[in-house]
C-alpha cells in the first residue's frame, strides 16, 4: 500500500453495515482507508461516474436495483476500477453472476473479518493495477502494430496467416479477410525460400533473419528483409517483422551499374594514355616509309621501333588482364601466420637493401584459411613492397600483425612512411595508377582482385607524416 489512504466507496441501503464495515477497516489500519457511503443507486451512479475511489464494495441488494446494475453501469461507462459484491448470504448463482458481470471478488455479509476484508481489497487492487498495466501495454503494442511502416504478420507452423498490420496489408494488396485466409507459403516467390524460412522457425533456431522474395496478390515481385521470432514455441506461433527493401535494392544495383561504368570508363582511359605513346611511335615509323624511300639501314630502325611499341602494347593490356581476371584457385588450408612469413620471406633482400625494420605481431596459434598458397603470398608481397619503397632507407619500420575476429582472419601490414594523399588513397588499386617514375600501376589491382577472388576485402588507412596500414580480411570458411 502506498502512504495515500486508499478511498473506498461502499454501495449499501443498510447503514449499520456501513458502520460496520467502517469499524472492520479501522481495526486493520487507522488512517490506511477513508470508507464513503452511497444509500441509494442513484447516489451510487453519482459518485461512480465522478471517477474518485479506488475500490468499490456494492451491497447485492439495493432497492428495485441490485448489485448487478451496479456492474453494469461500470460497463457502460467503460470504467475498470475493482467492484467487490456484498451479500447478506451464500449463493453460487449470484456469486457467478456477479464475477461474470466484472466483480473483483464476492463476499458473504455475516462471514467477513477484518483480516478476509483487507485481502479481498488488497488482491482486488493488485488484481485491477496489473490489469491495467497490460491493458497499456496492449494498447501501447496495438499501437506499433497498427501504425508501422514494417509489414507485420503473425502466423503458425501450419503455415497459417493469425494476423497481419495494416502495412502488409496495404503492400500485399490483400483485404483483411484474404490475409486471414492466406497460407504463408502463398507469400513466397519461391518455394526453396518458403521450406528454408520454414525449416528455421519453426526448427531449433526459433528465429530468422534472411532476404527473401514476396509476391503481392498481384503477382508483383518484392525483395523483402524477414526477421521472425517464435513468440510461443507451445502453440508455435511466430512474429515476422518484413521490411520491403525493393526500392534500396534497385538502388543498389544502379549504384553498382554506376560505379561499373565510372571503373570501365576510367580504365579506358588509362589503357588510351598507356597505349598512345607507343601507338604513335609506330605511326611515326609507318609514315616514314610511305613517305620518301629509306635506305635498309633506316628501314631496319623503323621496323625495330614498330617491333618494339607493339611489344611494349601487348605487354600492357596482358598485364592488365592478368591483373583484373577471375582467377583459378588452387585452395588448399593455410596459416595466416605462414603466409605472411612466406611473403616476407620474398621481399628479403629489399628489406635488408633499404636497411628496413621488421615487427612481427602474431597470432600465438596459427589460425587456417582456405586459400591459393602463391595468389595470397603474391598479393601480399605487393603490399610490402609498396610499404618498403614509400619509407626512408635506415629509417623504416615494418609492422605485420595477424588476428581473428569471429570467422575472419585478418593480417594487417603497417609502414611508417610518409603516408597517402586522399586523392591518391582513392586510386590507389586502379589500374596503371602509379606514382612511380617505372612503375606499372597493377601490383595493388592485382593484390586487390585476388583478395576479391578469396571472398575477402583489403583496404587502406593513411594520414600524411603517420605511414599507412593496410588490411587484409579473409574468410575462416
Amino acid at each position: 500500500m502506498t502512504d495515500q489512504p486508499v478511498h473506498i466507496l461502499m454501495i449499501d441501503d443498510d447503514e449499520d453495515d456501513f458502520f460496520l464495515v467502517s469499524q472492520l477497516l479501522q481495526d486493520i489500519s487507522p488512517g490506511q482507508y477513508q470508507l464513503d457511503w452511497a444509500p441509494t443507486y442513484s447516489k451510487a451512479v453519482e459518485q461512480i461516474d465522478r471517477k474518485v475511489h479506488d475500490i468499490y464494495l456494492a451491497d447485492y441488494r439495493l432497492g428495485p436495483y441490485t448489485g448487478i446494475d451496479i456492474l453494469h453501469h461500470f460497463q457502460q461507462l467503460d470504467y475498470k476500477a475493482p467492484v467487490i459484491m456484498l451479500t447478506g448470504k451464500g449463493d453460487y448463482t449470484i456469486d457467478k453472476e456477479a464475477m461474470q458481470a466484472g466483480a473483483s471478488d464476492y463476499l458473504v455479509k455475516g462471514e467477513i473479518s477484518a483480516d478476509l476484508l483487507e485481502r479481498s481489497i488488497r488482491y482486488a487492487l493488485d488484481e485491477a493495477r496489473h490489469l491495467r498495466i497490460i491493458e497499456e501495454n496492449e494498447k501501447k503494442y496495438f499501437g506499433v502494430f497498427e501504425k508501422a511502416h514494417d509489414l507485420i504478420i503473425l502466423a503458425d507452423c501450419n503455415k497459417n496467416v493469425i494476423d497481419a498490420n495494416p502495412s502488409a496489408i496495404r503492400t500485399l494488396q490483400y483485404t483483411k479477410e484474404e490475409m486471414l485466409q492466406l497460407n504463408l507459403k502463398q507469400l513466397f516467390f519461391q518455394e526453396e525460400q518458403c521450406k528454408h524460412f520454414f525449416d528455421h522457425i519453426c526448427g531449433v533456431e526459433t528465429s530468422v533473419r534472411t532476404e527473401y522474395n514476396f509476391l503481392t496478390k498481384q503477382g508483383k515481385k518484392l525483395d523483402v528483409m524477414v526477421s521472425a521470432v517464435t513468440l510461443d514455441e507451445q502453440e508455435q506461433i511466430f512474429l515476422c517483422v518484413v521490411q520491403d527493401i525493393t526500392e534500396r535494392k534497385r538502388e543498389e544495383l544502379e549504384k553498382q551499374q554506376q560505379q561499373k561504368f565510372v571503373v570501365t570508363g576510367r580504365i579506358a582511359r588509362v589503357i588510351a594514355h598507356e597505349v598512345r605513346n607507343p601507338l604513335t611511335n609506330i605511326l611515326l615509323a609507318v609514315s616514314q616509309f610511305k613517305g620518301e624511300p629509306v635506305s635498309v639501314e633506316d628501314s631496319q630502325i623503323y621496323v625495330d621501333i614498330i617491333e618494339r611499341n607493339c611489344t611494349r602494347i601487348n605487354q600492357l593490356i596482358t598485364e592488365l588482364l592478368h591483373s583484373t581476371r577471375m582467377i583459378e584457385l588452387n585452395i588448399r588450408p593455410h596459416g595466416i601466420n605462414e603466409l605472411t612469413d612466406k611473403a616476407l620471406a620474398l621481399a628479403q633482400d629489399r628489406l635488408q637493401l633499404n636497411e628496413i625494420s621488421v615487427k612481427k605481431d602474431y597470432l600465438k596459434q596459427d589460425v587456417m584459411i582456405p586459400a591459393d598458397e602463391d595468389k595470397v603470398v603474391i598479393a601480399l608481397l605487393n603490399i610490402i613492397i609498396n610499404a618498403v619503397e614509400a619509407m626512408t632507407p635506415g629509417k623504416g619500420l615494418l609492422t605485420l600483425q595477424t588476428a581473428k575476429q569471429r570467422d575472419k582472419a585478418v593480417i594487417t601490414i603497417t609502414d611508417n612512411g610518409p603516408g597517402i594523399p586522399e586523392e591518391t588513397k582513392t586510386r590507389l588499386f586502379d589500374p596503371f595508377f602509379t606514382n612511380k617514375p617505372k612503375g606499372t600501376g597493377l601490383g595493388l589491382t592485382s593484390t586487390q582482385n585476388i583478395i576479391m577472388n578469396h571472398k575477402g576485402t583489403v583496404h587502406v588507412e593513411s594520414e600524411i607524416g603517420e605511414g599507412s596500414v593496410f588490411t587484409i580480411v579473409l574468410p575462416l570458411n
